[in-house]
């Protein structure tokens, strides 16, 4: 489960895509795939949630890694590549972004 701290060293990656309500479950599918078959299995990943809005046009996906590298190096894999390119198929837009955790609120 992801934790949000102020301090950690992680990397947090979060990643909009902009989807239609006919493509919205074919990408949670895919992204969930992803996970269980790949991206849970590399050197540095910590956790992630998937998120969808009530429209079904936009998904959301938090992740954190132990770093940028550990990221980097997932994204640059043959399989994750291939799917990615899948992926970006199915979306209007398609945007992951690394954050650094600034402040947190309980």
């Amino acid at each position: 489960m992801p934790q949000i701290k102020k301090g950690e060293a992680r990397q947090t990656v979060i990643t909009t895509l902009d989807v239609t309500p006919g493509t919205c479950q074919d990408v949670i599918e895919a992204l969930t795939e992803a996970y269980d078959l790949i991206i849970s299995k590399q050197p540095g990943f910590i956790a992630a949630g998937l998120h969808v809005n009530d429209a079904q046009t936009r998904v959301a996906n938090y992740s954190q890694w132990e770093n940028r590298e550990a990221f980097q190096a997932m994204l640059r894999t043959p399989e994750m590549r291939d799917r990615n390119r899948r992926i970006n198929e199915l979306c209007k837009s398609f945007e992951p972004v690394m954050y650094d955790v600034i402040d947190t609120f309980d």
